[in-house]
């Protein structure tokens, strides 16, 4: 709900309100951000007394919605703007516009001749406030704007003593880390500069007063950003007390893009939340936000997959894929998927990336008939590819050499002996588009593991007007082509992949169904990877998957099947092992995991959820809730002494109600205090549980 007084806006959600206003002087303030208040609040607030100014020091600081370069202002700018002649903006207001749940508020540079527009949207069934900007030159002629930064927002928060700051760090294999720290005056850079979102930080932060929120309770401020190239969120503690945090693409102020006379450049989405249920509140608002508005089709339980990469590596066949496609169908997969190495010349990683057509060897009549089998099955069909990717030794780069990133002179570097091709011209994009859409149109496929292994290095351009530019075209290249291909291609699911964790953002969440979590697959890190991974994204879109013991992949740790599916179940579940080396003990404990998983499915990836125990020494839970269905998975780690693990209190359900336990029989009063029966063996063995309830 969208409420305007004179020069006074406040947009109201679920529970908390958002309050702004304009000055004489075209100044827009924040006002109020927290539980709900009313139209004449935010007006005797607007009233109150300005802060009194001192020297060296600016009242706007810390307390505008969207500070520009220029004016009486010292803090970082969300937005820097250029000419030969003029840095920096000094706007002017030119009108407010109410469409449906979304406030318009626009302004006017006369010098630059730019107009810059803040965008404002918080839904009714949501505390989530979506913030976005967009910049259009609106002279018939003139010289072209230099845009140097434009971030989508700023966010305002109140002068508390201490805020503690919480945010995902992280590198390969141990992606989405939590830490929170005091947040200390001056700033804080949180960004990637790798052309992705990066496996070293998600775009997300959130704050908390005093360090004095819990799981359960405490107001919690956060912010996620929709981008999926270089990004950067700055967050500013100022000398009187006062939080500002911007957020946008780029990772400086090196430049973005130049806008010509009737051009236009539109933000990605800086997401802002509010909550007054601590920690836990605050993911369980996120995720309820994008299951209900991000995420395509997200109300349909993603199907257990088995992807045959482990077991086979580079070294592929059909005969070999249709055997480990039996064998994941009786134990109840529901999705088959061929990895790497079934198109052009790839036998290894040194060739065939960009030829992507079935490798005439391996696959003689192409990936049909091996479909079809899988589909005979009872299976969907999935294929890999990385689109944004070229060996030097491929067609496409001997027919292409200009099409990758590159700098005129300079030796083009590689990673995985891979190039990147510059997703920004629009020559690369039709060609992927033409040979994609050819895939898809003459195979049976069902879902696409589009994946994104190495990062930016030699980012240029050679002769584009403006090279700055590939940095954001790219992502928006990608974008188009993904866009387009699921329109073309409405019955396929699209995973997002990057090395494992490495894109993974609410941009490429609003246009895939699923995302690869981490290349770690040993059970026991997966855990604090998806204790990260929760506080800002739900189960339904978090990839798990059970591989062999002892894990080959990265540590060489024994785990048991038990640990490794729950593990997995967690999230969406899937298999990776090889299954061909599985014993029939193996195969058939396996079918009653993946048996199990498809009851409690439902519950996992949307329902509510709430992390009873964080990973670390001893025991680790989440729980999951949905109507009248409860789930909770138990990790034993270790255990001293023979001692008994610490008992649980659940959340999040009727205190009055009974519950019946659905494996024992036995009925449970209330937030019972849940038993568990955990036991690690004598040579250390971790334990692992599932616990189904149901109300009445």
């Amino acid at each position: 709900m969208i409420e305007a007084g004179d020069r006074i806006w406040l947009l109201t959600g679920a529970s908390g309100s958002y309050a702004l206003r304009l000055t004489e002087r075209h100044e827009l303030l924040h006002l109020h951000w927290g539980p709900r208040i009313s139209l004449a609040a935010a007006e005797a607030l607007a009233a109150a007394p300005a802060p009194a100014g001192r020297g060296f020091e600016s009242p706007l600081d810390g307390r505008e919605e969207y500070p520009v370069e220029g004016g009486p202002r010292f803090v970082r700018p969300a937005l820097s703007v250029r000419t030969d002649e003029v840095r920096g903006t000094a706007w002017v207001f030119a009108g407010d516009t109410v469409d449906g749940d979304e406030l318009r508020l626009s302004f006017d540079d006369p010098v630059h001749r730019l107009a810059i527009t803040l965008h404002y949207r918080m839904r009714d069934d949501s505390d989530v406030i979506e913030r976005w900007t967009t910049l259009a030159h609106t002279g018939p002629d003139g010289p072209p704007v230099e845009v140097l930064r434009a971030d989508a927002a700023a966010w305002a928060l109140p002068a508390r003593d201490r805020w503690r700051l919480s945010r995902l760090h992280g590198r390969w294999a141990a992606e989405t880390q939590l830490e929170r720290t005091e947040l200390a005056y001056g700033e804080h850079l949180l960004s990637s500069r790798r052309g992705h979102t990066g496996h070293q930080g998600l775009p997300w932060a959130a704050l908390d007063a005093d360090g004095a929120a819990t799981e359960e309770s405490g107001e919690v401020y956060g912010c996620a950003l929709g981008w999926s190239g270089s990004w950067r969120i700055a967050v500013q503690r100022l000398p009187d007390g006062l939080v500002q945090i911007t957020g946008g693409a780029g990772y400086d102020e090196s430049g973005l893009l130049r806008l010509a006379p009737g051009e236009s450049y539109t933000t990605p989405v800086f997401a802002g939340l509010w909550s007054a249920g601590g920690f836990g509140g605050a993911s369980r608002a996120w995720h309820a936000w994008q299951l209900a508005h991000v995420i395509p089709d997200a109300f349909e339980p993603r199907p257990v997959l088995y992807n045959s990469w482990e077991a086979t590596g580079f070294d592929i066949a059909e005969d070999q894929q249709r055997a480990l496609a039996e064998r994941a169908a009786a134990m109840g997969v529901e999705l088959f998927v061929v990895d790497d190495a079934w198109f052009g010349q790839r036998v290894s990683d040194r060739a065939g990336l960009g030829d992507w057509t079935p490798n005439p060897q391996r696959f003689p009549e192409g990936l049909g008939p091996l479909a079809r089998h899988v589909h005979g099955l009872g299976m969907r069909f999935g294929i890999w590819v990385e689109p944004e990717m070229v060996n030097p030794d491929s067609d496409l780069y001997r027919a292409h050499p200009d099409w990758v990133q590159h700098f005129p002179g300079r030796e083009r570097t590689e990673f995985r002996n891979q190039l990147v091709l510059n997703l920004a011209r629009p020559d690369v994009r039709a060609h992927l588009w033409e040979s994609l859409d050819a895939l898809l149109s003459s195979t049976p496929v069902d879902y696409v593991k589009w994946d994104f292994n190495r990062c930016f290095s030699d980012a240029g351009w050679p002769g584009a007007d403006y090279p700055q530019r590939l940095w954001t075209e790219h992502v928006d290249g990608l974008y188009a082509l993904i866009d387009r291909l699921r329109a073309a291609h409405p019955g396929v699911a699209f995973e997002s992949c990057s090395g494992g964790g490495g894109r993974i953002d609410l941009g490429i969440l609003s246009r895939t169904d699923q995302v690869w979590t981490s290349d770690n697959t040993d059970p026991l890190d997966r855990l604090a990877i998806q204790e990260g991974f929760g506080q800002l994204h739900p189960a339904r879109v978090m990839a798990a998957w059970v591989t062999d013991s002892p894990n080959v992949q990265l540590n060489g740790r024994r785990s048991s099947l038990r640990f490794r599916f729950v593990s997995a179940m967690a999230g969406v579940l899937g298999v990776g092992g090889d299954l061909t080396e599985w014993s029939a003990a193996e195969l058939d404990e396996a079918r009653g995991w993946v048996e199990l998983y498809k009851e409690i499915r439902p519950v996992v990836q949307l329902g509510e959820l709430y992390r009873l125990r964080a990973p670390g020494p001893g025991l680790s839970a989440v729980q999951y809730v949905r109507g009248a269905d409860t789930v909770v998975l138990m990790w034993l780690h270790a255990q001293r002494y023979g001692e008994e693990p610490p008992a649980l209190r659940l959340r999040g359900i009727d205190p009055e109600a009974t519950y019946t336990c659905l494996d024992t029989g036995a009925v449970h009063h209330g937030s019972v205090l849940l038993h568990h029966g955990l036991r690690t063996g004598l040579r250390g063995d971790l334990d692992a549980r599932v616990v189904r309830l149901r109300r009445g």
